[in-house]
């Protein structure tokens, strides 16, 4: 009996567990991101649509809708977060308070359809004191968001990659591939980076200076660094970009 009672406790905390990490999903603005990211991936495939044949354009359009059907996109993303963050309750902690909620409201505004279309010729440059300014240089060093960033530039980058890869199979040997993949994911790093602090300073413009030290004070924890870690891994899994890497991105 006591075997079973252990069992049963074992297995609600489990339960328990798998909803910390999905709520951690929810409060982390994971879902409103990835809807986000299918209005890019629109955007990118109509850019193709007036220079390809239609056959290779309905290709490139079929592929790319596969590759990033939402469902399947969320659910890498989520098993991922699961495998790589054994505990998501400071985390979700963090994010579920009213700072995290700002945090997350303003990193959701920034990747919206109609802001991406306003700053598309480049960000205004932020007027910011030298301690905010510093702080957003920690900030920058402890969040990925380079990372996060070229991840889904190269992802939406390779749309055309991996439709022209399918008509012509073999046209990139493994070794190739994967290495235009690490070079094109360096190039987007770099290019993001030289701006980096500018659009931090931007997107988080209506955090006041304690709000944006506290946020800087989580990201740099143990914790915070736990959740990033793994926030990148599930992005990279949503993203698939292992299965891009193979289609010769």
């Amino acid at each position: 009996m006591r075997v079973v009672f252990a069992f049963v406790l074992m297995l609600f905390s489990l339960v328990s567990l798998a909803d910390e990490h999905a709520r951690l999903y929810q409060a982390a603005g994971w879902p409103q991101q990835r809807e986000h990211f299918s209005d890019a991936l629109v955007v990118a495939q109509q850019r193709y649509s007036n220079t390809l044949p239609p056959a290779v354009y309905q290709a490139l359009v079929d592929n790319s809708n596969r590759r990033f059907a939402a469902q399947a996109l969320e659910q890498r993303s989520q098993a991922a977060l699961r495998a790589q963050l054994s505990n998501p309750q400071p985390a979700l902690q963090f994010f579920e308070s009213p700072l995290g909620r700002k945090v997350i409201a303003a990193e959701v505004l920034a990747t919206r359809r109609d802001q991406l279309a306003k700053n598309a010729k480049g960000l205004p440059r932020s007027d910011a004191s030298a301690t905010r300014r510093l702080l957003i240089r920690h900030l920058a060093q402890a969040v990925p968001a380079s990372d996060a960033a070229a991840e889904v530039s190269l992802a939406l980058a390779g749309v055309a990659a991996d439709s022209l890869s399918q008509m012509l199979p073999g046209l990139l040997g493994g070794g190739q591939a994967q290495a235009l993949l690490d070079n094109q994911r360096e190039q987007f790093k770099q290019q993001i980076n030289t701006d980096l602090d500018n659009t931090l300073l931007y997107v988080y413009r209506d955090l006041s200076d304690p709000e944006l030290e506290e946020f800087v004070s989580f990201a740099q924890s143990s914790d915070g660094q736990a959740y990033y870690r793994a926030a990148l891994g599930a992005l990279r899994a949503g993203l698939g970009a292992q299965q891009g890497a193979g289609q010769g991105i």
